[in-house]
């Protein structure tokens, strides 16, 4: 008897990943079938009921958490949400769902927390003896502008109080919502106390819908970059990430939008996949692109020491060998193009104003 072929799960409308499997690093229990007709609908039906998205209230005492990477550019970030509705499949912030119980899969995009206390708790660790300012980042993690944002408005609070304390702030989203806050960001920015990155990974309509399901449009997102940049925000573009045989012919299409919609920075970096972003990812190569699945981990491995991922710090982000060279070459010849990158941006932290109200008796 010969091995067959492992049976896919069908893809799921609006999401990103396919599956929800527990993690097995931190619990050894698996999600199954109980045997319910309702757990074949999608095999006999074609589609199962929509996954609806769930929101649980935190109430944490913290909400900035400090960083200790050597390889990042930032110190501190603020994450407003835990899990992110846009589904990105390549998300590398995937597994920190695995420290909940619950699924890096389906359950990352569906079962979001929120912390709406997140500007109070803010205020008071601003008004903290000893607190030395540096840039905030948000959207280090997962996306601030996700959609539960429009409800929520957890990450406008944030804003509020940074503006209110001239405290800098670095944003990175893919999502047009961002352009709401421009009441606040264009004033901060006006001081040097506010950009942006956005984020781009594919100017194809059908592929962004495949592999970032919920995120705002290519269209969007260019057209964000345009409305931040004439508010006079500082605005980069980040071509991330690029996956081998997927997005990777976009390099020099997605610059030239950055450019043209006056974005005057670029990023890029390859797909990372960490700890269960691998196996998700595998998977959905194989539903949506089976024709060249095998094809774009190979590429990926060539890049990673012949691994789907390379953790250490520093080599995260240096892809090795020479398709990862010509990835960079051709990048770094889009942006001279355009004149991207030739002039070095920073923010202010001279003008922070420690919060005097009552929190700063605590």
């Amino acid at each position: 008897m010969s091995d067959s072929a492992p049976i896919l799960p069908p893809a799921v409308k609006g999401r990103g990943a396919a599956s929800a499997r527990l993690s097995a690093r931190f619990d050894d229990r698996a999600r199954e079938e109980d045997g319910d007709w309702l757990d074949a609908s999608a095999a006999i039906d074609g589609e199962g009921p929509p996954l609806r998205t769930e929101v649980t209230i935190e109430t944490p005492k913290t909400i900035i958490t400090r960083n200790r990477s050597p390889d990042l550019p930032f110190d501190r970030s603020i994450n407003a949400y835990r899990g992110c509705e846009h589904g990105c499949i390549y998300c590398f912030a995937r597994p920190t769902h695995a420290y909940q119980n619950l699924s890096p899969g389906l359950d990352f995009e569906t079962k979001l927390f929120a912390k709406p206390d997140a500007a109070a708790l803010l205020r008071r660790e601003l008004a903290k003896r000893g607190y030395q300012c540096t840039p905030m980042a948000m959207g280090t993690n997962t996306d601030p502008y996700q959609p539960i944002e429009e409800r929520y408005r957890i990450t406008r609070g944030v804003i509020e109080v940074l503006a209110e304390h001239d405290h800098p702030l670095v944003i990175t989203t893919k999502s047009a919502r961002i352009v709401r806050d421009i009441d606040l960001l264009g004033p901060m920015a006006a001081k040097r106390l506010a950009a942006v990155m956005m984020s781009v990974t594919t100017l194809d309509p059908g592929l962004a819908r495949r592999m970032e399901p919920r995120a705002s449009a290519p269209r969007q997102r260019i057209a964000a970059i345009a409305a931040l940049v004439r508010a006079g925000v500082p605005t980069s573009i980040s071509v991330s990430p690029i996956v081998p045989a997927i997005n990777d012919h976009e390099i020099e299409a997605i610059v030239a939008a950055g450019a043209e919609a006056g974005a005057r920075s670029a990023f890029s970096i390859v797909v990372r996949l960490p700890h269960e972003v691998a196996p998700l990812f595998r998977e959905w190569l194989e539903i949506h692109y089976p024709d060249r699945a095998a094809k774009v981990m190979a590429m990926i491995a060539a890049m990673r020491g012949g691994r789907d991922n390379e953790p250490n710090f520093f080599d995260r982000f240096r892809p090795q060998g020479a398709y990862a060279a010509a990835l960079r070459a051709r990048f770094k010849l889009a942006c001279r193009r355009h004149g991207m990158n030739a002039e070095r941006f920073e923010l202010r932290t001279d003008l922070f104003q420690v919060p005097t109200d009552q929190f700063s008796l605590f």
